[in-house]
C-alpha cells in the first residue's frame, strides 16, 4: 500500500449531508447525523489488512465477494447484516469506493437527507 487512504476516505464520508466522525471500537467511524454507522475504517482491526466497512443493500455483500474475493470481504461483527468489507491495501478503484460509501449513506440516512443528496447531485455538486 503506499500511502495511509484515511484521508481520502474521510474526505468522501465527511462530504455527504450531515455525516460526522468519532472513533469507534478504536477506529475512525462515520455517523448520519452523528447517531448511526454507515462506514468503518478497519486499520488490521480484526487482521494485518486495512480496510473499511461499509452498509450494503441486499445481494450487495454475496455479489461484490464473489465477483472480486481479492478486494471484497465479509467484515466481522457487521457482515452477518450484509456490509461490504473493503480492502484498501490493493490497488483502489476510487470511483468504485466512492459509489460504495454513497451506496452506504444512503442505506442509513432519512428520506430528508436523501432529498438533499439527490438535490445536491442534480444541481452538480
Amino acid at each position: 500500500m503506499a500511502s495511509d487512504p484515511l484521508d481520502r476516505i474521510r474526505k468522501l464520508c465527511l462530504a455527504l449531508p450531515e455525516a460526522t466522525e468519532r472513533l469507534s471500537h478504536g477506529e475512525p467511524t462515520w455517523f448520519v447525523r452523528d447517531k448511526k454507522v454507515f462506514v468503518s475504517y478497519a486499520n488490521q482491526h480484526h487482521d494485518d489488512r486495512v480496510g473499511i466497512w461499509a452498509a450494503a443493500g441486499e445481494g450487495v455483500q454475496t455479489e461484490l465477494i464473489a465477483t472480486d474475493p481479492e478486494r471484497y470481504y465479509r467484515p466481522p461483527y457487521v457482515g452477518h447484516r450484509g456490509w461490504i468489507g473493503i480492502y484498501l491495501d490493493v490497488p483502489a478503484d476510487w470511483d468504485r469506493i466512492e459509489e460504495l460509501i454513497e451506496d452506504a449513506y444512503r442505506q442509513i440516512a432519512p428520506k430528508k437527507l436523501l432529498a438533499q443528496l439527490d438535490a445536491e447531485t442534480s444541481d452538480g455538486k
